[in-house]
């Protein structure tokens, strides 16, 4: 099987045997492992700017980056960043975003599964607009939800439309953020006003157009797991150990249908002992692997900016070693 086609069979539930499938979200470490600039950090430069000639040097290098992350970590999927629209909270350019995934394409065939941002929903807001946005939870939620239908049928419209150009994109990774290390930002009730209709249509509508879809959510997610299960994610990430968050609780709550992504703790990685790092790293491949299927291993949030290579790298060794379903 291909890279991709395990990692499919993984979100599927299904037992595949041999080695359990890997990837970060975002691995950010680049510059200390190949010496190049992280491709998410050159759209905010001069993008626009450039010549085509120039635009299309960094598509062809951010291709070879990702594909290169992918080959010396033994990732099976790949999740681009294709430009700064996504994070500013608009749709991403759909004709970078094709370019980007037509290199890769070409580069690499079928071998990878590939993904980009496409969540719709609300996440934890920044601190200059919390207040605001809470104020209008209790006093403007039609307002509110308003926004929500606009931002869905945007998620929408552009998949579509990405779709139009041909299976170039396997699948979106939902990336809004839900949760301190303690708690939900929203209520269970709050949840199903403002988030639920919104998660599962978008969702059901990927699924129609034959997308596959991985939810994310940093920090304390168990309040709120059976409610996102509930919406039918074909996977969920992080399964934050730092917010006590445990594979085997997820588990219980979301059943056998759902793959489960993730959860070896960032924060040992980037400060704990090298024994901490390995026991917490053997402590994930055991409780995800206990089922034989439906688990991807990968860190509680990326490899990001700060975090040891040399520690992502053991955590790496240690995969290798011990993340094989038939060497249990």
């Amino acid at each position: 099987m291909t890279n991709r086609e395990r990692f499919i069979r993984t979100l599927k539930c299904e037992k595949i045997g041999g080695q359990v499938p890997t990837f970060e979200l975002v691995f950010f470490l680049t510059m200390e492992a190949f010496g190049k600039v992280h491709p998410s950090h050159r759209f905010y430069a001069q993008w626009d700017q450039m010549s085509y000639e120039e635009q299309k040097l960094h598509i062809e290098d951010m291709a070879d980056l990702y594909l290169d992350i992918a080959k010396r970590y033994g990732h099976s999927a790949i999740f681009i960043q294709p430009d700064k629209e996504l994070y500013l909270g608009r749709p991403a350019d759909l004709n970078v975003t094709q370019w980007l995934l037509e290199t890769i394409r070409e580069k690499s065939g079928d071998e990878y599964f590939l993904m980009m941002h496409g969540d719709p929903t609300w996440a934890i807001p920044d601190g200059n607009s919390m207040m605001d946005f809470s104020v209008q939870m209790y006093e403007e939620p039609e307002v509110l939800n308003e926004k929500s239908k606009r931002r869905l049928e945007q998620s929408l419209d552009f998949a579509a439309k990405l779709d139009q150009k041909g299976h170039l994109l396997d699948g979106f990774a939902l990336c809004s953020d839900y949760c301190f290390n303690t708690n939900p930002f929203f209520s269970c009730e709050q949840f199903d006003e403002f988030i639920v209709p919104y998660l599962k249509d978008v969702l059901t509508e990927y699924r129609r157009m034959g997308y596959y879809s991985i939810k994310h959510s940093d920090g304390n997610i168990l309040p709120i797991l059976k409610q996102i299960a509930d919406c039918k994610p074909d996977a969920i990430h992080s399964l934050d150990p730092q917010a006590k968050v445990s594979l085997t609780e997820a588990r219980k709550i979301v059943g056998e249908d759902i793959a489960l992504i993730g959860n070896v703790n960032c924060g040992l990685l980037q400060t704990g002992t090298d024994e901490e790092c390995r026991q917490d790293i053997l402590r994930s491949l055991r409780e995800g692997m206990e089922s034989g299927k439906g688990y991807v291993f990968a860190t509680s949030n990326c490899a990001y900016t700060g975090m040891p290579l040399k520690r992502n790298e053991m955590m790496i060794d240690i995969w290798r070693e011990y993340g094989n379903y038939d060497r249990q």
